[in-house]
């Protein structure tokens, strides 16, 4: 039956591409009926109000009204994207009452998460919506196969938003001067960089482009892997067949899918040719098994038909009735230079009109110089090769776009912008929201819990150790936890869930980066597999009790999983027959040349089912995505930030089977004679490095005068580093720079770099003893919310006077607080400044209670911390503490206020509040008979928020330094002693 009320709501709304008009106009114009346009609103209200789950109306306003909610420029509303004021603007130009509003919210709620970060010094103007939407064939081809494949409303609108921001600060390809962009797009681990470069390049190309070279990664492995998802999702299947009949079987001969089950069913049809519909082909110089060899038609390949030969190919007329070309290449050296030499065939003249766009996939691997640049540049040696080589391709292809996708940026944002033909990402740098759905960092870490707890419920609910005292080394358990959970994604597929995600099911499992020792790991890990009993009582009690004991404990709500063994023990029949075929649980994935990496059992794309345990090294820690990864058993080593991140292949999309997800990690092993390195708090801090480096990003993209804050490169300086053993990338990838001011108003800065010498920690409880005496001796309750009560100490200290204490400490990291005690040193030449200080000292309350007397001072509560990455703490605060500092600074609740009198009594604008905790770092403090703590045994911790009102509202929030051109080989500078 015809849904007319659907069939005119989707006329309506393609009428509205430049945004929402006024509805009810529209409706009457395009109605065919003669109905008033109020009742039809009124029918459309109704039918949201009783709209039930896959109504194709309610999900047509679903994907409009999402796509208008993150549209971040929007020429017919001035409110900022993702807000209800955004919203209210929207029902406001479409005409729509306060009882609509109602339905539509209800059924389609504002999409508040946020957007792409921008840093960027390029012009937008050429790339308009309105640009976009008049030549975007690739991409509505590419946005159809996304929704058909399930993406929310919502991930599909925040593509389109991030894409649209990398192609509109390339260079406009009809312009008649030449320019190269080059940019940087910074996305997550496993979370969905391919989707945006393949979003970028739909869009490019039907903008313009006409040459399109992706580096696909080292391997071709990766190449092949990355070829097969722009062959799948954007080329699709008339462009692969270049005009042959899908019918006729001979001229299938040698398509390179015929072997693919997925093909030609879920590649994308344009349902014909695109030349034959209005638009433009794409052309292939590389296929799924073959990596760039030559242009195929030598010199031809690139001879662009031009419909005015008077004219360049970048004009207008010309330009957008050329077919385009595509080639995904291997960061290979020799691979390379077949490439440049054959477009030096072609000569300056045809190159220099080509628009061209050069996508760089893990773009901090291989692609960066690690030479010296002082060395090269005198001549003493060259780039490394494929550095060199990515430099020529730009300098053939004046019009070349150069965009890098990592995952770990800092290697490239250490580049010396100063080096005009290198990849540095001048122009701009774009860092991707976390994807709805994906599990990253806080799934797996608590990142806010105090060290007075145990484990927080990420910890607890995915983290086990490699070895604990009852049974030691614990491969065994996690082999059994392989085999459940395997036999639970077969119970939920068999009791409703889709199977889709289920189709592969892998363990990882990493100790080293030796193929000697994979070989003896693979074997053991067979051995143990062979001899655990699987088809026994004893090996079905062991899965039994970890069934019970871990799986159900933790299993999602909203998914079926087993009350009882019995119920599941048909399940680990069938999967342990899975896990097992081919003779073998166990995949070795490791090698020196290409030809180890052809495994036919690894094939995500052409096999049915991978059901394996994978056992390898640094092939499998970067690019190549792990389908079904659910258990993980890993213990490899590294002292580099990017190499460590890139290693964490559990991070990605889990649907069906998130909370089955088991990460076996070492903890406190040995590492060379003296240190020892617990694995998942190193990750632990790494991951605090990147959330500190996109919060950063994030909050300096705010432009100030209708100018950057930053620029691209004085973005090395936010790199930050919580463990002192692992810098962010390796020392031949970063440049000497140096941040000296972060200003914070408002904000809640918490330094952790305490010094451990019992000297410097004496000598800063001497500091803080005259603090002390400012405190009124009568405990006071206060509280920020019903739930956040607590007893503190509190005094007031003027400016100048905490600005003395702060000067004086002595840290292990100076470089750590320095920063942002320049800030509160500077805080009166730009704005209000501040006028004095609130100290709070919390005191405990309960029977557990540890106090003490420092140096002659009343009786102090002592907070139990400790060090978690190498001399620096981890969460200093407690949350209960933090929201009554921020509402006294006027940070938050300015208005509504705590409920808390004497909270609300010290609010002042002009105040900061120091939080101050005297910490012990063992459980049982030493304490004198008289009550007293020895200062050498005690941290003075501190942590602050200075007034919002301290800065004027149009000051930058950073300044840099010039580094000192005497130090210009340092790769990392480190402050020196004292506070400024």
């Amino acid at each position: 039956m015809t849904d007319h009320l659907f069939n005119l709501h989707g006329d309506v709304l393609g009428a509205m591409r430049r945004g929402p008009k006024h509805f009810a106009k529209l409706a009457f114009v395009l109605a065919e009926a003669d109905e008033p346009a109020d009742t039809e609103l009124s029918h459309f209200r109704d039918r949201l109000v009783g709209a039930g789950p896959g109504d194709e109306l309610t999900a047509l306003w679903h994907r409009t009204l999402t796509g208008w909610d993150l549209a971040e420029h929007a020429d017919w509303s001035a409110s900022p994207a993702r807000t209800d004021e955004r919203r209210a603007d929207t029902y406001t130009r479409l005409g729509f009452g306060a009882d609509l509003r109602k339905a539509l919210d209800h059924a389609v709620p504002v999409f508040k998460e946020p957007g792409p970060t921008v840093i960027s010094t390029t012009p937008t103007s050429w790339y308009s919506r309105d640009t976009a939407a008049a030549r975007s064939f690739y991409w509505d081809t590419y946005e159809q196969l996304l929704r058909r494949k399930g993406w929310p409303d919502a991930a599909v609108a925040g593509l389109d938003e991030a894409s649209h921001a990398v192609v509109e600060r390339l260079a406009d390809p009809t312009r008649t001067d030449a320019y190269g962009a080059r940019g940087l797009v910074v996305g997550y681990v496993q979370s969905g960089k391919t989707a945006n470069f393949t979003g970028v390049t739909a869009k490019a190309i039907d903008a313009g482009y006409r040459l399109v070279i992706v580096l696909g990664g080292t391997l071709n492995l990766l190449r092949g892997q990355t070829q097969r998802r722009l062959d799948m999702e954007l080329i699709g299947r008339e462009n692969i067949l270049r005009g042959a009949d899908p019918a006729d079987t001979d001229a299938l001969i040698g398509v390179d899918y015929q072997d693919d089950e997925d093909w030609p069913d879920k590649f994308v049809s344009h349902d014909g040719r695109p030349s034959t519909r209005g638009s433009f082909d794409i052309e292939r110089l590389t296929t799924r098994d073959d990596d760039y060899k030559s242009l195929a038609t030598g010199i031809r390949a690139l001879e662009f038909d031009k419909q005015n030969r008077t004219q360049p190919l970048y004009a207008p007329d010309n330009l957008h009735r050329a077919a385009a070309r595509v080639m995904v290449v291997k960061k290979n050296k020799s691979v390379l230079a077949k490439l440049i030499t054959d477009l030096k065939k072609i000569g300056p003249m045809i190159l220099s009109e080509i628009p061209a766009l050069i996508i760089d996939d893990e773009s901090d691997q291989a692609s960066v110089n690690t030479t010296d640049p002082k060395k090269w540049e005198e001549g003493k040696v060259a780039r490394t090769a494929i550095n060199g080589q990515i430099s020529q391709l730009l300098g053939l292809l004046p019009r070349a776009q150069y965009v890098g996708y990592t995952a770990t940026p800092f290697a490239n944002v250490f580049v010396d912008p100063g080096d005009g033909e290198d990849i540095f990402p001048r122009d701009f740098l774009i860092s991707l929201p976390r994807p709805t759905g994906y599990m990253g960092v806080q799934d797996f870490h608590d990142l806010d819990r105090t060290d007075d707890s145990t484990t927080g419920p990420a910890e607890e609910s995915h983290i086990r150790g490699i070895r604990d005292d009852a049974r030691g080394d614990r491969l065994q358990e996690a082999l059994d936890a392989f085999l459940l959970t395997g036999a639970l994604k077969l119970y939920r597929a068999a009791n409703g869930v889709p199977e889709g995600p289920f189709r592969h099911h892998t363990m990882l499992v990493h100790e080293s980066v030796r193929m000697a020792e994979h070989a003896a790991l693979a074997l053991r890990i067979s051995t143990l597999w062979h001899k655990a009993a699987y088809t026994g009582q004893e090996g079905h009690d062991r899965l039994a009790a970890l069934l019970a004991s871990d799986f159900q404990r933790f299993a999602a709500d909203e998914l079926p999983t087993p009350t009882t063994y019995e119920e599941l023990k048909p399940h680990v029949f069938r999967a342990r027959q899975l896990i097992n075929s081919g003779g073998t649980p166990v995949l070795v994935v490791n090698g020196d040349t290409e030809r180890d990496y052809a495994q036919p059992d690894l094939d995500f794309d052409r096999t049915p089912h991978v059901w394996k345990i994978l056992v390898g090294g640094t092939k499998l820690s970067r690019g190549f995505t792990v389908e079904g990864l659910t258990v993980t058993y890993y213990r490899r080593r590294t002292q580099q930030a990017d190499t460590l991140m890139q290693m964490g292949r559990w991070f990605g999309f889990r649907p069906g089977y998130r909370d089955l997800v088991r990460l076996y990690i070492g903890r406190e092993e040995p590492m060379g004679r003296t240190k020892t390195v617990d694995l998942y708090e190193a990750f632990e801090a790494i991951c605090r490095d990147e959330e500190t480096f996109r919060a950063q990003l994030t909050r300096y993209a705010t432009l100030i005068d209708g100018k950057p804050q930053v620029t691209p490169a004085q973005i090395p300086p936010l790199v930050s580093q919580h463990l002192s053993w692992i810098k962010p990338s390796a020392r031949n990838k970063m440049f000497n720079a140096e941040l000296v001011e972060i200003r914070s108003p408002g904000e809640w800065v918490e330094p952790t770099a305490y010094p451990t010498v019992p000297a410097d920690l004496r000598h800063n409880a001497e500091v803080w003893r005259p603090v002390l005496d400012v405190l009124d001796p009568t405990p006071v309750t206060m509280a920020h919310g019903h739930r956040d009560t607590f007893e503190a100490l509190h005094g007031t200290l003027d400016h100048e006077a905490l600005l003395k204490v702060l000067c004086d400490l002595r840290w292990s990291a100076p470089s750590q607080f320095s920063p942002h005690l320049e800030s509160l040193l500077t805080a009166g030449e730009h704005g209000p400044g501040i006028d004095d200080w609130l100290v709070i000292t919390p005191q405990q309350t309960s029977s557990r209670r540890v106090a003490a007397t420092l140096l002659g001072s009343r009786p102090l509560s002592l907070a139990h911390r400790v060090r978690r990455r190498g001399d620096l703490f981890g969460a200093i605060s407690e949350p209960k503490h933090r929201g009554t500092a921020l509402r006294i600074a006027r940070a938050r609740d300015t208005e509504k206020g705590t409920g808390n009198e004497i909270v609300e009594s010290l609010v002042r604008d002009r105040r900061g509040v120091l939080v101050l905790y005297p910490v012990v770092e063992d459980r049982a403090p030493r304490i004198s008979a008289a009550g007293a703590i020895d200062p050498e045994h005690l941290v003075m911790a501190f942590s602050l928020v200075a007034p919002r009102s301290s800065t004027g509202p149009q000051r930058s929030l950073v300044r840099f330094r010039t580094v000192d051109s005497t130090r210009r080989d340092s790769a990392i500078i480190e402050r020196g002693t004292g506070g400024a």
